[in-house]
């Protein structure tokens, strides 16, 4: 019972931060819905048992991509956003979004759940895993988002 209400409160907290996103006017707004957005998903990976997704979606997403984002705002100018208009394709839009929550309304109702027993993954094997198979990708993919923010600091610096 309390973990259909945790659920709930997940879900409920999802779709208000996607509807925020989505309908918010002041991108910044939109920005804090995508993070309450993310911190939803967060919870429903602790429903699932799944702690390291959990940790992972508030660290990398809800924490680095929405501070990414952040950081593109704050080096956008101003006169670039008082030029957007709305969208004209906004009816194409609107239907193909309802075409894919149908197929989505559908396949929950219509797909059988898998009931089984629900295990944990084990935490050791997998960090041993992360920090000896895939340390160098890790790193490599750091050194070019550090290398992207060098690049967004020197192109937005004004030459005297």
């Amino acid at each position: 019972m309390i973990a259909l209400v945790f659920f709930y409160l997940a879900s409920a907290v999802i779709l208000g931060g996607a509807l925020t996103v989505v309908l918010s006017r002041n991108i910044v707004y939109a920005a804090f819905g995508l993070i309450a957005s993310l911190s939803g998903i967060a919870g429903i990976f602790i429903l699932a048992f799944a702690p390291f997704l959990a940790l992972v979606q508030i660290l990398i997403y809800g924490g680095a991509i929405v501070i990414v984002i952040i950081f593109a705002l704050m080096l956008t100018k101003l006169e670039d956003f008082r030029t957007l208009s709305d969208h004209k394709h906004w009816p194409l839009a609107l239907v193909s979004s309802l075409v894919i929550l149908g197929l989505i309304t559908s396949a929950a109702f219509y797909l059988p759940v898998n009931l089984g027993s629900r295990t944990g993954v084990n935490l050791s094997v997998l960090a041993h895993n992360l920090f000896s198979q895939w340390a160098i990708p890790f790193e490599i993919a750091s050194l070019v988002l550090l290398i992207a923010l060098i690049g967004g600091g020197i192109m937005v610096r004004e030459d005297k």
